[in-house]
């Protein structure tokens, strides 16, 4: 199982982030993803990685503490899930983390992406939902 987190402070209450994360769509396209769907607690992605078409069939999920929680149904992972948690971080607002876990299926993927890819590039999506979360509340 791979792993990659990252996190940061907004300046703003909760509330509000919890709120521009709730506009699933809108969050999800902020990751920089070619095509999403929402329907309901389904989210349909599709995006390019290199020379790659990634599309993925997600769920959400309830997890304990978790502001928005999703798991992968059909794609091309063995496994995936991704949780987002906000915490208060006093006058400086909300913190703010994200942690996919995830293991490859190598039949699926072969020689085409590798776990370094996938860090990669998952770090980059996070990193820009962070900055639509940061401007969504000024």
């Amino acid at each position: 199982m791979q792993s990659v987190t990252v996190s940061r402070t907004i300046d703003a209450p909760r509330a509000t982030i919890q709120a521009a994360m709730d506009d699933l769509e809108a969050f999800m396209l902020a990751a920089g993803f070619d095509e999403v769907t929402v329907d309901g607690d389904e989210m349909y992605l599709r995006n390019r990685v290199g020379i790659a078409t990634i599309e993925l069939t997600l769920e959400c999920v309830d997890v304990p503490d978790a502001a928005l929680a999703y798991e992968q149904r059909e794609g091309i992972f063995e496994s995936m899930r991704t949780v987002y948690r906000l915490d208060d971080a006093g006058e400086a607002g909300t913190r703010v983390e994200a942690t996919t876990d995830f293991a490859l299926d190598v039949a699926l993927v072969g020689d085409l992406l590798d776990s370094t890819i996938i860090k990669r590039q998952r770090h980059k999506e996070l990193d820009a939902q962070f900055d639509y979360l940061e401007d969504a509340v000024e």
